[in-house]
């Protein structure tokens, strides 16, 4: 969600006033997360989706995201992104320590680079995923280009892996 308090208007209200959110909830978290939405979200609308994460990647124009398997969903979707991350601070040193590579987010381990911004921890702040988001929906050049990135990378990750078994074990049994 795009929330950055300053007086009584937020920075969403007065950049972007035409913009919508969509929050798409797990089956049964609609409980605990429309309590939130007052105190958090402000006058901002927030459109709440019941178990409908694939319609809320299909709908959306950027999408802010927790790192895990939703990223590479919503890559697969050509969505562009900004991955956020927060954990237990000891968590995180221990985390910190064991890692081999410099991405935490899926589409750019997949892609080798940085093609999403990730914020995790400290960098993880309301103004800098506003301002990330607000990049993706000022830049559509660069949004299409990633769109491109995210089809090639789902060529290559649609294999016919029935198929390639199929071939493997006959190499074998032929042997």
């Amino acid at each position: 969600m795009l929330q950055a308090r300053r007086g009584d208007q937020s920075v969403h209200d007065r950049q972007r006033p035409a913009l919508r959110f969509v929050l798409p909830l797990a089956p049964g978290l609609r409980s605990l997360v429309e309590p939130m939405l007052g105190p958090h979200a402000g006058a901002t609308a927030i459109t709440l989706l019941d178990g409908r994460s694939h319609e809320a990647l299909a709908a959306c124009d950027v999408t802010l995201i927790a790192s895990g398997t939703a990223t590479l969903e919503a890559a697969l979707f050509k969505r562009p992104m900004v991955i956020a991350y927060r954990m237990n601070a000891l968590s995180w040193q221990l985390m910190r320590r064991m890692r081999y590579q410099a991405w935490v987010g899926l589409p750019n381990i997949l892609c080798r680079e940085f093609v999403v911004p990730e914020r995790l921890q400290g960098q993880a702040d309301p103004a800098t995923l506003a301002a990330d988001v607000l990049a993706w929906l000022d830049a559509p050049d660069r949004a299409e280009a990633l769109a491109l990135r995210f089809r090639e990378l789902h060529h290559l990750l649609r294999r016919d892996t029935a198929r390639t078994a199929t071939d493997a074990i006959a190499k074998i049994l032929q042997a």
